[in-house]
C-alpha cells in the first residue's frame, strides 16, 4: 500500500509524442498527476481521458504535470490518444504489470472482447489516479477495482485549488499502532 508523504514507486516509460518519461525528473511546480487507465479496450477510459484532455490546460495553470499511462503497446496507446483528442496530453505506454502492482493497482484477467468489440489483453491493470509532490512523495491516491466510479477531474481541480491555497497536508499518513 502506498502511504501519503512517503516516496512513490519509480515510473519510467516511453510516451507517444513526448519522449521518455521518468516521474523522478518530471519537475512539476506543484504536482505530477499520474492517471493509470485500463487500455484501448475500455470505453469508459476513452471517455475519462477525453475529459482529462479537455481540462488539461486547467491542470497546467495550477502547476500540475499530467500523464496518462497504460500497459498497452505504442500502437494501442496511439489509438487511445486519437480517441482522447488531446495532442498535448502525454500518453505513456508499456507499463509493466509488476510496476503497476507496486503502485497498488489491481490486475485483471481478460474476459475476451469488450462491448466495443476490442480484445482485452490477457492481463491488465485497473485504473488509478495519483498526485505526487515534486519531492516524489504521495499527496493523493485513488485506485479502483473496476472502470467505474473514478475521481472526477473537475473535483480534483477544486481539491488542488484548496490544497494549494490552504497549504493542506497529505492525509492518511499514519502507519503506527491502532
Amino acid at each position: 500500500m502506498l502511504i501519503p508523504r512517503q516516496p512513490v514507486p519509480t515510473l519510467q516509460l516511453d510516451t507517444l509524442a513526448h519522449g521518455a518519461y521518468e516521474l523522478a525528473t518530471d519537475a512539476p511546480e506543484k504536482f505530477s498527476m499520474v492517471v493509470f487507465y485500463r487500455g484501448l479496450h475500455c470505453p469508459v477510459c476513452a471517455k475519462y481521458l477525453l475529459e482529462l484532455g479537455r481540462l488539461l490546460p486547467e491542470f497546467e495553470k495550477r502547476g500540475v504535470n499530467v500523464i496518462a499511462v497504460s500497459s498497452d503497446d505504442a500502437g494501442r496507446a496511439s489509438e487511445m490518444a486519437a480517441k482522447a483528442q488531446a495532442p498535448a496530453l502525454r500518453f505513456g505506454h508499456g507499463l509493466s504489470l509488476p510496476n503497476a502492482r507496486e503502485w497498488g493497482l489491481y490486475i485483471s484477467t481478460s474476459r475476451g472482447k469488450t462491448s466495443i468489440g476490442l480484445q482485452e489483453p490477457a492481463l491488465f491493470s485497473e485504473p488509478g489516479v495519483f498526485l505526487v509532490r515534486p519531492d516524489g512523495t504521495l499527496y493523493y491516491g485513488a485506485v479502483q477495482t473496476m472502470p467505474f466510479a473514478r475521481p472526477h477531474f473537475d473535483e480534483l481541480l477544486a481539491a488542488i485549488d484548496f490544497a494549494i491555497n490552504k497549504d493542506y497536508p497529505a492525509r492518511g499518513e499514519y502507519i503506527g499502532p491502532i
